[in-house]
């Protein structure tokens, strides 16, 4: 029975969840909602030198990146179990239009500041006992400074101990222009093919952009923005901007300095849509265009796993 209980586990190491596939649940009770997460592996890949910035998407090691946008229904849990007051752009009553939708529960959570997004990822980390991302005190963003345990000097935007954070603008890069051979991509769907705009769906090589200002436009619900990028992650390029951690001129070295945005909106074009396009943003600036993804450190290896199966096989020969 041990045995058999022991090759289950490394099953699933090698070809569930662990080996791309992650699911974070959060709150409690009626607030409480999940989110999944796919894995960035191929730690130390080289930078692609062809996008903006260049070089651009060199990331030291593995980490997880949401697999969907974060939604208006995780934003409205996480308001409510943590008061943390976040406000969301009403898409049914907007200076550009009712958008398709209106405030539906899997909506991008759009018209929020930067500010809020790192407020809202510092209750996933402290709702589930660990440390803060982002430093505020009296509700204002700071600097994490040398005396504050998991200080980094190399980036005062983000603690180290903590588990989920905004994507730096490197590690948003790489999820959705790069793959786990090394091969860079043009667009964020696997493609150096531009890829068919659409106002919903899943299909390969679809994202959803260059709507016109009408009656029936809007963007899709985070689960059905488009074909995926070569790590798995979807709308990445259309349906909303998305806030990076990282400031827009690469040094995470002043609290009010401005943040780069990434990916294109569902009004933007061809042109905005692929990794050739940045763009800054005031991290106090709500637009309906802007929402955010979240990342994390990686959960145990496949390797791990298995180095801890061996261990416990080994324990029961030696009861034997």
């Amino acid at each position: 029975m041990k045995i058999t209980l022991l090759v289950v586990i490394l099953t699933l190491g090698c070809n569930g969840a662990f080996a791309g596939s992650l699911i974070g649940t959060f709150g409690s009770g009626a607030n409480q909602f999940s989110m999944d997460f796919v894995t960035i592996g191929n730690p130390g890949n080289a930078a692609d030198t062809t996008g903006n910035p260049n070089p651009a998407g060199s990331v030291a090691y593995t980490y997880n990146l949401g697999k969907y946008e974060v939604s208006r229904d995780m934003i409205t849990k996480a308001n409510a179990a943590g008061s943390l007051g976040i406000t969301m752009s009403d898409m049914t009553n907007n200076i550009y239009g009712n958008y398709t939708g209106g405030n539906g529960l899997l909506k991008p959570a759009t018209g929020i500041t930067w500010y809020e997004a790192a407020k809202f990822v510092n209750w996933l980390n402290t709702s589930t006992g660990g440390t803060a991302a982002y430093k505020f005190v009296g509700g204002t963003f700071q600097l994490w400074s040398a005396g504050d345990a998991g200080y980094d000097a190399n980036n005062l935007f983000r603690n180290s101990l903590a588990k989920y954070w905004l994507p730096s603008k490197n590690e948003w890069y790489k999820g959705a222009y790069g793959s786990p051979s090394g091969t860079w991509y043009d667009y964020a769907t696997g493609s150096d093919s531009a890829p068919t705009a659409v106002t919903s769906g899943t299909a390969a090589n679809t994202a959803v952009y260059g709507q016109s200002f009408s009656s029936d436009f809007g963007p899709a619900d985070i689960t059905n923005a488009g074909g995926l990028s070569a790590y798995g992650t979807m709308g990445q390029g259309g349906n909303v901007f998305e806030w990076n951690e990282t400031a827009y001129d690469g040094i995470n070295n002043e609290a009010g300095e401005t943040r780069e945005r990434s990916g294109a909106t569902f009004i933007d074009g061809i042109a905005i849509l692929g990794a050739r396009a940045r763009s800054p943003s005031d991290p106090a600036g709500q637009s309906p265009f802007d929402g955010f993804r979240v990342a994390s450190v990686p959960e145990p290896s496949s390797l791990s796993l298995l180095a801890v199966g061996l261990g416990g096989l080994a324990l029961i020969r030696r009861r034997k």
